[in-house]
């Protein structure tokens, strides 16, 4: 999700909710504690220098079970931060404290921001000789155990 595609679902909500990926919501008295420039300028395994550029919200949750964010005041926070994102239409990376800070994705389903999970993955795949077939996961056979079957 890029920060125009979030103005726009923001715009027609009556209330901000995120989701986590395993379907569980964040608390409704969540706050935007950050919303930032974050450029990472590397080097792949394979030698490529790449650059990589991305709006962060940090999300953070306190005590203050009153606290609600309403999509006005989020797209208010969203304009303040023009200074910092400039005009560019930005991809939107997610912080949120868990057991340790979690880095996600954004997505909308219409009426829920859902927190993404992200992956890593080797930028360099023909210069670190990794095979097409290694990328691949193998399929899983799960068998079924019934009570008394004797299986588990």
């Amino acid at each position: 999700m890029t920060i125009a595609e979030m103005k726009h679902a923001l715009a027609g909500l009556d209330a901000v909710a995120f989701r986590l990926p395993d379907g569980a919501y964040l608390p409704a008295h969540f706050h935007v504690t950050e919303v930032g420039l974050v450029t990472k300028h590397f080097i792949d395994c394979g030698g490529t220098e790449r650059r990589e550029t991305v709006a962060n919200f940090q999300l953070w949750e306190a005590g203050d079970y009153d606290h609600r964010l309403a999509p006005q005041k989020f797209l208010h926070i969203l304009t303040l931060s023009e200074r910092i994102l400039g005009s560019e239409d930005l991809a939107i990376e997610v912080e949120y404290q868990q057991a340790t800070i979690g880095k996600f994705g954004l997505a909308f389903d219409g009426t829920n921001f859902i927190l993404t999970p992200k992956q890593t993955a080797c930028l360099a795949q023909d210069a670190c000789g990794i095979p097409n077939s290694a990328l691949v996961l193998p399929q899983l056979q799960v068998a079924c155990c019934t009570p008394g079957g004797g299986c588990c």
